[in-house]
């Protein structure tokens, strides 16, 4: 059976063949990139998981830092009301006296958690 146009067929072939050849050559460069991140993502979650687990020694100083600073804030904080309890107390205020111990005794249950400074 002859075709009724001849010529249709080798054209269209021609211009697939010219669409598929570049397409073939920029898809290897995306075949090759996803193949490497398929390949290295193993490697990188496990280093994500490392570094997220692991505290550096400066993470390790911040946090002991913060924690003296807010323990030294609950000392102060204290010796304040201390220091009104008593006086409340000397003025003859027996259920102030009473808060004063108990403000003393956490003073001193805090003290030695709080470090001395040079002077």
């Amino acid at each position: 059976m002859r075709q009724p146009f001849p010529n249709l067929s080798s054209r269209s072939t021609v211009m697939r063949f010219a669409l598929i050849v570049p397409a073939a050559f920029m898809m290897q460069g995306c075949l090759a990139k996803t193949a490497l991140d398929v390949v290295t993502l193993p490697v990188r979650a496990a280093g994500k998981a490392v570094d997220v687990a692991t505290t550096s020694q400066s993470e390790a100083d911040e946090k002991r830092g913060r924690e003296i600073r807010q323990r030294e804030a609950k000392l102060a904080e204290l010796e304040r009301q201390y220091s009104k309890e008593r006086a409340r107390c000397e003025g003859g205020d027996a259920g102030a006296c009473a808060d004063a111990r108990e403000t003393y005794a956490e003073i001193q249950a805090i003290l030695p958690t709080v470090p001395l400074e040079p002077r």
